[in-house]
Parts: structure tokens; sequence; C-alpha cells
């Protein structure tokens, strides 16, 4: 299993939220690319990166921060945050990313999932972001009335071969996963899945492997420094 860190960027700055709230924005990091030497000078292999700006509202003002971090350190990175076309696509791959994430686009088009995985294969991930057992969209403001299960089941039949699943309650809250939910998504899926939510502890760690989840984001706790990274990774391990 792989624990991956997490940098959300907002207005060119490091930030976290609370369940997603944007009233809740605060800066947790002075300067992504040094905090991305931070990470892999702990044992990360990949970096999740989240651009909040183009989530909400589909400006790209933060892709800038993600090409420099990706020259300047070398970084594999993971993106995600209004990705909602397959130019959208294509101009993350551009910046050297090595994983697309589709979120909210998945939900209102899977068509254009299925095509960027013909196209692009293993670079596509999916995002699946719930509250309640419901799929959000719109950077969690938005209800898809979906449940989560059945929407990641659909994305598999696509061809999907990475999910990463947020429980929206339990981001940015330091209270660990929703590990019922992931759970029942390990028992219908065979797709790599990332937890993302609430990952504070190395018991969350330890958990999560016993699941059989593939991969780990943790943000806030890492931040905040409840979460030890270098020792997070050799639990994962």
């Amino acid at each position: 299993m792989k624990v991956i860190p997490a940098i959300d960027l907002k207005d060119g700055q490091c930030v976290r939220l609370k369940k997603g709230d944007y009233d809740t924005v605060h800066k947790v990091a002075e300067d992504a690319v040094e905090t991305a030497r931070k990470f892999l000078a702990a044992g990360a292999t990949m970096i999740h990166m989240v651009d909040l700006d183009a989530a909400k509202d589909g400006s790209h003002a933060n892709y800038g921060v993600v090409e420099r971090v990706i020259r300047e350190t070398g970084a594999a990175v993971e993106l995600g945050g209004g990705v909602r076309s397959m130019q959208d696509v294509e101009a993350v791959l551009a910046l050297g990313v090595k994983r697309v994430i589709i979120g909210s686009a998945a939900v209102r088009n899977p068509q254009f999932v299925a095509e960027a995985v013909k196209k692009y294969g293993d670079k596509i991930a999916v995002g699946i972001d719930a509250k309640s057992e419901t799929v959000r969209t719109d950077g969690w403001l938005g209800d898809s009335g979906e449940n989560y299960i059945s929407f990641a089941e659909r994305m598999e039949s696509y061809g999907v071969k990475t999910i990463i699943f947020t429980d929206i309650d339990k981001d940015g809250m330091l209270a660990g996963p929703n590990f019922d939910q992931l759970a029942a998504l390990r028992a219908t899926v065979h797709c790599r899945i990332a937890a993302s939510g609430g990952v504070s502890t190395l018991d969350d760690i330890r958990q999560l492997k016993r699941l059989g989840i593939d991969a780990a984001i943790a943000g806030k706790a890492v931040y905040t420094g409840k979460l030890d990274l270098p020792a997070a990774i050799k639990e994962a391990e």
C-alpha cells in the first residue's frame, strides 16, 4: 500500500478545507514546491494535487504551480479539479502530470470517462466524492443522487483502473476514514482504491491495509504533525 501526501491549491496557495467547505479555507504551507520536496524527502513516491479553483469554477490559475512542482522536484503527480473535457485532460498531461483525476464530469458525462480511458488508459483515475452514500459534484456542492458503489461499478466497467474515494464528512476532520464504506467498495470492485479523507493515524494506515485498500491520501494530518509521514509510508509498505 502507498501513502500519498496531498497538496490542495487555491489562489496559488497550499490550503486545506473542512468537509469541502470553501468558507473554511486556510493556508497550511508557504510554497508548494518546498512542500513537495519535503514529501519526497520523507519517502513519498507520488503527490496528490487538487486544483480547488478549477473544481469550483473551471479556471486553470494553478496550473503554473503544478508545472513548477513537477519541473523543480521531479515528483510524480496526480491532479484533480475541474477536468471536464478531453482538452482539459490533454492540458493536464502536458504539465507532466502522471495521472489525471476526473471527478464531477464523470457523473455528468460518463462517456467522457470511457473515451479518456480508451485513449490514455491507466493515466486516468476517477474521483468519487461521497456524502451520505451519494456522489457529490462541483467541488462537493451538488448532489448527483447516485449511490457511490453503483457509480464505482459503472466506472470500472469502462476500464477505470484507479478510484479515489473521499467521504466528504471525514475530509479535513482528522477523525479517521469511513472504513465501512471503503470495505463495501473493496468488496464490490476489483480496481485500485485510494482512500482520501480523515486519514490521520498509523492505526488508520494499518486498518486500510487490512481492508485491501491500495493507497491512503493524507493531507491535514501531515501538515499538523498528527501523522508522521515517514512512519506512515514505512507502515504502509
